[in-house]
């Protein structure tokens, strides 16, 4: 399956990222639960990748390993990077106005999670959700 890229520059790319991953993890069987744990945290990284990021991209496909079906996504951007990853994943750690719960939150809805960030080199966070 190939992979499909979607450009984050707007608040409309933030919705078109969700209605492409619900398609895909649709396209790949996961049920109603798996599909909106994995739209919820798509949902928020790609909020992230053009609030904190000043835009990027989410890649996403289908995936498989041995009878595992499933979602991944990596969000992309060249932003200002993130200073201190730990406490950037802290719940109630915030550098804008939300409640801190963004990238744990994403953290805890997936069954992968990769973050990579250095300051002025940007930002990429992998997720993946398992059937």
């Amino acid at each position: 399956m190939a992979a499909r890229t979607v450009p984050i520059r707007t608040g409309e790319d933030v919705v078109r990222v969700r209605q492409e991953v619900r398609r895909i993890a649709v396209e790949a069987g996961l049920g109603l639960v798996d599909q909106t744990k994995i739209v919820t945290a798509a949902s928020e990284l790609a909020r992230n990748t053009l609030d904190y990021g000043k835009g990027g991209e989410a890649i996403m496909e289908v995936v498989q390993a041995g009878m595992r079906r499933g979602v991944r996504i990596r969000f992309q951007d060249q932003g200002p990077g993130i200073p201190d990853i730990e406490l950037a994943l802290k719940d109630g750690y915030t550098t804008g106005r939300g409640m801190g719960l963004g990238l744990g939150g994403a953290r805890r809805l997936c069954n992968e999670f990769a973050i990579e960030s250095a300051p002025a080199q940007g930002t990429r966070v992998t997720i993946a959700r398992w059937k």
